[in-house]
This record gives structure tokens, C-alpha cells and sequence, in this order.
């Protein structure tokens, strides 16, 4: 399963899922992209989009997609707020249905 992190999330946090095959916007080349250019772009090649934009689930119909979302809910974007929330983001990725959104916390 290929993950995409939105830019917004820091690179290591990748290292807190290990097994899966994560890769970040920028180092796609997908810096500065919109949410839905992002999701476009992702969509045949990610099976998960990992974000913290809470406005994405209003913004954007994941109906019909096989790309599915997780946003995430912190204090910040940083590697210390979010680092603790691995478990539940590996828990979700599993989980998680094709054109599906989910919340973690």
C-alpha cells in the first residue's frame, strides 16, 4: 500500500509506519499543489492521501475514488505532536475503505 504525506507533515513521520511505503508531496515534485490537483495527481498511484487540512473533507467528494484521506488531528503539524498518533494512523491505513475519509486523533 503507497501512502502519500501532504507537505504540510513533517518527512521523519514517515519512519513511524514502518512496512508501508510512504513518500511526502514534495518529494514527489508535488509541492504547492492544490487539494484537488493533490488528490488527482496521487489517485493512480497512492491508495492514501495523510493530511492535517480539516477543511479537505468539505472541499473535496472522495465519491467514486479509489484514493482514500486521513486527516489528522493535533496540536500542531510537528513531529512531536503528531508522532504519537502512529499507531492510530497505521490502525486507519488497514482499515480504511478506497474513497473513504477518516478523522484521527
Amino acid at each position: 500500500m503507497r501512502i502519500l504525506f501532504d507537505e504540510c507533515l513533517p518527512r521523519r513521520l514517515k519512519n513511524c509506519l514502518p512496512g508501508l511505503d510512504c513518500r511526502t508531496a514534495p518529494e514527489m515534485g508535488w509541492a504547492g499543489k492544490s487539494n484537488s490537483d493533490l488528490l488527482a495527481l496521487a489517485e493512480p498511484s497512492f491508495s492514501v492521501l495523510i493530511a492535517m487540512d480539516a477543511n479537505l473533507d468539505y472541499q473535496q467528494n472522495l465519491r467514486g475514488r479509489r484514493l482514500s484521506v486521513i486527516i489528522l488531528r493535533a496540536r500542531s503539524n510537528r513531529y512531536e505532536d503528531l508522532a504519537p498518533l502512529a499507531l492510530a494512523i497505521a490502525e486507519a491505513v488497514e482499515a480504511i475503505k478506497p474513497g473513504a475519509m477518516v478523522r484521527v486523533a
